[in-house]
């Protein structure tokens, strides 16, 4: 069984719910959001490729402000996606008072790239937030990384994974979120001691996907003490990337000492919180849920109770 779950996994490389939550998520949500809403700007030049992020601020932002703020990556295998998956996430945490982004990065099918470079431009994003906070009206304290599938992946490398920084950047200006909001995200990509082995043709085959050993990108393989707190979505019936590997990954947090919250969802599959999925029930609760844990980091005020 467990070797199903690992090969399951792959896939993804290869090609409390309330009445008391709903109340809430109706009063963070907003619905049919665009990346047109956005402020749009390049956070990193490779070449000639401008790699944008989107801004979305909150009602009245200024300058001088010092807000909180998330930065979310897409999923996609880190073969495709667009960074408008999370467009409707950022209008409603902004509508909340972050200063909420969504990132585009390189991907294999537009740029010929490998995962590490995925998890380069990750950093970068984080890193750009931070040098230009001031400009931004964002606290540097406090910003979080959010992201969904292999955008998840990117989130958890740029909270625990070392290296892959650009070497033209300046780490004087840290690429470690403060937070981690992670949807169905790929955090086994090794084996795991205790853990059922993944086959050695199919290690062979993501080392040629991800560009290195797939370990020095595995997130659960970089767990350590004081890593950013973090709260994970996951379906119970995800065969893309199996419900197990969250299970695992936040035991490995949970026993170094780490704040962890795992949220499974039962009969849902993979990419069950995106927006426009059964009628966005999935995507109003996680959004709740997300809203609740940065309340409770101090990053946004208590949710309207009325």
């Amino acid at each position: 069984m467990m070797r199903s779950t690992l090969l399951a996994m792959l896939i993804l490389i290869c090609s409390t719910s309330s009445a008391l939550a709903q109340k809430k998520a109706k009063s963070v949500v907003q619905e049919g959001v665009s990346l047109e809403a956005a402020t749009a700007e390049v956070y990193k030049t490779i070449g000639d490729v401008e790699l944008k992020i989107y801004r979305f601020n909150p009602k009245d932002h200024k300058p001088s402000d010092r807000r909180p703020a998330i930065v979310f990556f897409f999923g996609g295998g880190w073969k495709g996606g667009d960074p408008k998956q999370f467009a409707n996430h950022c209008a409603a945490l902004a509508d909340r008072g972050m200063v909420a982004m969504t990132a585009d990065y390189r991907v294999s099918s537009r740029h010929h790239t490998k995962a590490i470079d995925c998890v380069e431009d990750a950093k970068s994003a984080i890193r750009w937030v931070r040098a230009n906070a001031s400009r931004l009206g964002i606290d540097p304290t406090r910003v979080a990384a959010g992201g969904g599938s292999a955008g998840g992946h990117l989130a958890a490398c740029t909270g625990l994974v070392p290296g892959y920084e650009k070497s033209s950047e300046s780490t004087q200006i840290s690429s470690v979120p403060n937070a981690l909001v992670l949807f169905n995200p790929a955090l086994i990509l090794d084996n795991v001691e205790g853990e059922e082995s993944i086959p050695a043709a199919k290690l062979e085959e993501l080392r040629e996907r991800i560009g290195d050993d797939p370990k020095k990108i595995s997130p659960v393989h970089h767990v350590r003490s004081s890593a950013p707190p973090t709260i994970i979505f996951h379906g119970r019936a995800d065969t893309t990337v199996p419900y197990r590997t969250a299970e695992v990954f936040a035991k490995a947090m949970q026993k170094s000492g780490n704040r962890c919250e795992l949220v499974g969802y039962d009969n849902k599959a993979h990419g069950f919180f995106n927006f426009g999925r059964d009628n966005n029930t999935s995507y109003r609760e996680t959004l709740a849920a997300t809203d609740g844990f940065l309340v409770s980091l101090g990053y946004l005020p208590a949710a309207d109770s009325k």
